[in-house]
């Protein structure tokens, strides 16, 4: 799966230099990341205006059209994460109230979809990472702090400066002892 600049999505095989599927044409929004959900049957996209769309991989148009298509962040959604069965997705993003890191239900309606969101990381979340086994979540955001959420019981459970600029990557270790990450420092 790749994502550009020009808003567009594609996907390819290993054995095959044209591609599969166009899920979005130049012309979008920028693609600000993109994942496969654990099954390998869902794809989703976020982007610079702040939306999530999500398609079914096994599609056999050209051009399929996304299952989910929501504005999850009034500026940007920066990153997401399918959460263990794959109808929950947690946001990370920028927007104007600060909500900028959001848990989402995709099996109800838009309107309704909106399970809990946290007011957290001035200036906007920049990245977030998972952990199924611990049912947590941590986040970077672009002033170099780093919140830990309990998915749960929907609340903070700690908060604090890992870095003085944004925080550009996290990575999990496979056992959810440690964590790392890096920044634009």
């Amino acid at each position: 799966l790749t994502g550009a600049q020009d808003g567009s999505v594609r996907m390819f095989e290993w054995t095959r230099p044209q591609q599969l599927v166009c899920f979005r044409q130049a012309g979008n929004a920028r693609v600000t990341r993109m994942h496969f959900n654990s099954q390998g049957n869902k794809c989703g996209v976020a982007d610079g205006e702040g939306f999530l769309s999500i398609w079914q991989v096994n599609q056999t148009t050209s051009n399929p059209k996304p299952y989910l298509s929501w504005q999850c962040h009034s500026k940007t959604t920066s990153d997401f994460a399918f959460i263990t069965s794959s109808s929950l997705v947690v946001t990370s993003g920028q927007s104007n109230d600060n909500r900028n890191v959001c848990l989402w239900d995709t099996l109800v309606s838009s309107g309704n979809s909106l399970i809990h969101a946290f007011t957290c990381h001035d200036h906007g979340a920049t990245v977030l990472q998972y952990a199924p086994k611990h049912q947590l979540l941590i986040s970077g955001g672009r002033k170099g702090y780093i919140c830990i959420f309990d998915i749960r019981q929907r609340q903070i459970l700690y908060t604090f400066q890992a870095h003085e600029s944004a925080v550009k990557a996290l990575a999990l270790d496979p056992c959810e002892d440690y964590f790392v990450t890096g920044s634009a420092e």
